[in-house]
């Protein structure tokens, strides 16, 4: 069959990623365009059309040659969507992507954080969740960098810098900034304070990737993945745990993972249903699934 040019647009709660990318039989996924827009209290729908045109002009590409688009998250928001798949899917797809090795998956988004378990073909094999408080979330320290007066850009710098870690509540996120508050008023370090943020996060993230059992490599995505304080924090946790070593991978397009693996998943689809002799029509919308 020849090359196919498709889409995911991946809805999450403080952004919208798409990304376009090219597959051909025999020939490795190539990602022509990706583009990452904030939220920032906007209509979803609108914000997905505008992140899907970024992306379309970051890879060239005219609208017209994009033969599926596929949603991810809030697949509601994207009225121009051919279909949808699962969060869990498109990451893990999406992960494997970026490191074929790929045997695990933390998804660390803005309202919560999720680990799968993964075999070579993308297949979640099992997962679990955090809990619903938000103080292991991008939300929340992005909150937090907001209080402290820094760059969410700069948190993981500073916490890598930081001697030392401050304890901070992991329980719920109101006890969190109440211990924030207080580290402040004592005159504590920026950084050790957001390194014993992290820890707190990075505690929870290790026990659920014992849960699931989880092997190596462990690849990082969503917005999250790219916090080096806290991707060294989750190092030194599962470290010090005493089970199993963990490889903790992150890519600088981690963050695409859902839309990346929206992408690849639409080319799968069609595909099949091209063999099926659906023919070169492009799909009507399908059903969130």
């Amino acid at each position: 069959m020849a090359d196919l040019i498709t889409a995911g647009v991946d809805v999450g709660t403080g952004a919208v990623k798409a990304a376009i990318v090219r597959t051909g039989d025999g020939a490795a996924p190539a990602v022509l365009g990706v583009h990452r827009e904030r939220l920032l209290r906007r209509d979803p729908g609108q914000v997905a059309e505008l992140a899907f045109e970024s992306a379309l002009r970051a890879a060239g590409v005219p609208r017209d040659q994009v033969t599926y688009v596929a949603s991810t998250g809030d697949g509601d928001a994207v009225a121009f969507r051919d279909g949808h798949f699962y969060g869990m899917t498109t990451h893990a797809r999406g992960a494997t992507l970026l490191c074929p090795r790929a045997r695990a998956v933390a998804d660390l988004g803005a309202l919560h954080a999720r680990v799968m378990v993964i075999d070579g073909h993308s297949r979640v094999l099992g997962s679990r969740m955090t809990s619903q408080c938000a103080s292991g979330t991008g939300q929340f320290i992005e909150n937090i960098a907001r209080y402290l007066g820094i760059r969410l850009e700069d948190v993981g710098p500073l916490s890598v810098a930081a001697p030392r870690s401050e304890v901070c509540s992991g329980i719920c996120a109101v006890l969190a900034e109440t211990d924030v508050i207080n580290m402040v008023s004592r005159g504590i370090p920026v950084g050790e304070i957001v390194r014993g943020i992290h820890e707190s996060i990075a505690q929870r993230l290790a026990k659920l990737l014992r849960m699931v059992k989880a092997a190596s490599p462990v690849v990082l995505t969503g917005g999250l993945a790219a916090d080096t304080g806290l991707r060294a924090e989750i190092s030194r946790s599962l470290a010090a745990d005493g089970g199993t070593p963990l490889e903790i991978v992150a890519d600088p397009m981690s963050v695409h993972a859902g839309a990346l693996g929206a992408a690849l998943w639409s080319a799968h689809r069609l595909r099949r249903l091209q063999s099926r002799g659906a023919g070169e029509a492009r799909p009507e919308a399908a059903p969130a699934k």
